[in-house]
């Protein structure tokens, strides 16, 4: 038993997938470019998010349609990666910055606190 699914849906699904391609195109060319650490980090994370919501709409209203009900499990999986994204971007920069000031890098801000007496 094969389901039949509208060509109107299909090629919704198909621009949604292809623009999420676009985006990633876009984050690893950007990603290439730029030199500093610092820089590289946005891209990629916002791409990833853009591209990761466009790919999460396109199996929803495909399932959605398939199936003849409304599928939301795959939002699940993208409010998942919402949430871990930030974490990791924020969690790269602090790493990124305390590799900085151990080497003296010149240009490395100072820290906002003072370290604290051992």
């Amino acid at each position: 038993m094969t389901a039949e699914v509208a060509g109107w849906v299909e090629a919704t699904v198909a621009v949604l997938l292809v623009l999420s391609g676009v985006f990633v195109l876009i984050s690893a060319v950007g990603f290439a470019r730029l030199q500093d650490f610092f820089l590289r980090m946005h891209p990629p994370a916002l791409a990833y998010t853009v591209g990761s919501w466009c790919v999460t709409l396109a199996v929803v209203l495909y399932f959605s349609m398939l199936e003849g009900k409304l599928a939301l499990y795959p939002l699940l999986i993208t409010a998942l990666l919402g949430v871990t994204v930030p974490v990791t971007t924020v969690l790269l920069a602090r790493v990124a910055l305390f590799r900085r000031r151990s080497a003296r890098v010149a240009d490395t801000p100072s820290p906002l606190t003072r370290p604290r007496a051992s």
